[in-house]
């Protein structure tokens, strides 16, 4: 078989076309830094890249989830700290409406007047919001949790005809766990019916005080439930220290979560510089020897400058 001057020439551009192609696209690996520039510089690759993403969207969507959460777990603790504080002045006073001996004069009306501002400040700090939206309102579109001139529960919660209201308000954290964020007005505060909640208890201490000199009884009966309220409200409390724990832990998951994705995404799509430098300067000498080879080996004839 005889090969023509022809095919060596084709042979010999077509192994230094390759050699070229090869170098080019280190030379792009190295200005992007990145391996996958196009889906087709690994099929497998781009696949593998594009579920890492996927569940680095996902894991950062469970952040922001997260600190949601946070933020109403703090305003609910915070409230209730507050609420705790003034709740326990209240029983201070209902004490001290009690001990007749010591109310003398106006010292009665005093009292009661403070009693029925603490109920009023109570009310404020319960219809706090966060976003918009009370904290302890549940799943409600209002504004306002309870109704600051009657002091009733507006908002979605509670027992009704024997069947719990409830909605509570959840932020998924993880694949797999879901979180509670909220507390409502019934559970933290007590039902309105049957009973009395914590807001028509301080009032019903401020009117007792003023005939708890001629009837303590009423007034004995407030204390015991203020003191049945006051367990309500660290029960609440309690539950959401609970909870705000669990969103901190979730959160320690999620950011070595966030760094493992961004370490598999690294892998896939970054280059490794030595190497890829080391690579670049092999193929840039393999191309010059490959140069200089087929320089030799196709020597121009006249036959090549008569055509």
């Amino acid at each position: 078989m005889r090969i023509t001057q022809r095919a060596v020439a084709q042979t010999s551009l077509l192994g230094l076309n390759q050699n070229l192609a090869r170098m080019a696209k280190l030379q792009e690996q190295l200005t992007t830094g990145r391996v996958l520039n196009a889906p087709s510089d690994s099929p497998t690759g781009t696949n593998k890249a594009m579920q890492v993403r996927q569940s680095t969207d996902a894991v950062m969507q469970q952040a922001r989830n997260i600190s949601d959460g946070q933020g109403w777990l703090d305003a609910a603790d915070s409230a209730l700290t507050t609420m705790l504080n003034q709740v326990r002045r209240v029983r201070d006073l209902t004490v001290q409406g009690l001990n007749t001996g010591s109310i003398q004069g106006n010292s009665a009306s005093a009292i009661a007047t403070e009693v029925a501002s603490l109920r009023e400040s109570l009310l404020g700090v319960a219809n706090q919001t966060i976003n918009g939206q009370p904290v302890f309102g549940g799943a409600t579109d209002k504004s306002q949790a309870y109704d600051p001139a009657t002091g009733a529960f507006i908002g979605v919660g509670g027992t009704v005809a024997g069947v719990d209201q409830t909605v509570p308000l959840v932020r998924r954290v993880s694949d797999t766990e879901v979180i509670r964020v909220d507390v409502t007005g019934p559970e933290a505060f007590g039902e309105q019916s049957p009973g009395r909640d914590l807001f028509a208890l301080v009032g019903d201490i401020a009117d007792h005080v003023l005939t708890a000199g001629a009837d303590p009884t009423d007034l004995s009966t407030d204390l015991a439930d203020l003191d049945v309220a006051i367990s309500r409200l660290l029960t609440a409390a309690a539950g959401i220290g609970a909870r705000s724990a669990r969103l901190d832990a979730a959160q320690q998951v999620n950011t070595d979560l966030q760094l493992t994705l961004k370490g598999q995404l690294s892998d896939v799509e970054e280059i490794d510089l030595p190497k890829t430098i080391m690579e670049l300067n092999m193929q840039k000498t393999g191309y010059e020897a490959a140069l200089g080879a087929t320089a030799k080996a196709i020597q121009p004839s006249l036959m090549d400058y008569l055509r």
